[in-house]
């Protein structure tokens, strides 16, 4: 079926009973997210000294790319459940976490010592965000694509990859939380590398899940 005649479809239909696409991935969305937690409680859980961490800026700036990496993925990934959808502005909202992220890479070689950099970037914990970042993104991520089953999109695996991206970013926020190594260093390197594996696993799924 063509895209046209598929939009011409869904507009002389009658309105569907029960929930709207929206809503369902929102629902889904909050769901697979609050399986998250209770499974990051469960397993790991905030570290020790989370309350003095907050007053750090390199603490801080984990959360706020993270989110800023979930958020306009989620967007993206809604808006483009319709096949007659464009991604438009929204791409730019992706440059966010990189520009940030990378000044604040910046900042870190400029004020830490050249010889500290390598202990900096792999950290204590590289092992344990490789893990746990993908381990708690498996519920939202399935949450999500069940949801998006509803959908029609354009392109099951970018949409596929969309999920990922935000099952990732809800799972790196929770574990930013437990992570002791707050170095943009160690941040840059591991945490998209995780991001990436999910981001995979998603765009593989949505070709097999979301097709129309």
């Amino acid at each position: 079926m063509k895209t046209s005649q598929l939009i011409d479809a869904l507009a002389a239909d009658p309105k569907p009973q029960g929930l709207s696409l929206g809503a369902r991935f929102c629902l889904a969305l909050g769901l697979g997210a609050l399986a998250s937690v209770c499974l990051f409680l469960a397993i790991a859980g905030p570290r020790a000294d989370i309350a003095t961490a907050a007053h750090t800026l390199r603490f801080d700036l984990k959360f706020v790319d993270t989110l800023a990496l979930a958020l306009p993925s989620a967007l993206l990934a809604l808006r483009l459940l319709r096949p007659d959808a464009r991604p438009g502005a929204l791409v730019l909202a992706f440059l966010a976490p990189f520009l940030l992220l990378g000044a604040a890479v910046v900042a870190e070689l400029t004020l830490v010592p050249a010889d500290l950099w390598g202990a900096k970037l792999i950290g204590t914990n590289a092992v344990h965000c490789l893990a746990i970042i993908p381990l708690l993104s498996i519920a939202p991520l399935a949450a999500l694509l069940f949801a998006m089953r509803e959908g029609a999109p354009q392109n099951p695996g970018v949409a596929g990859a969309l999920a990922g991206a935000v099952a990732a970013g809800i799972a790196a926020t929770l574990y930013a939380s437990n992570c002791p190594d707050d170095s943009p260093l160690f941040v840059a390197s591991w945490y998209p590398l995780a991001t990436l594996i999910v981001v995979a696993v998603g765009a593989a799924a949505g070709v097999r899940l979301l097709r129309w």
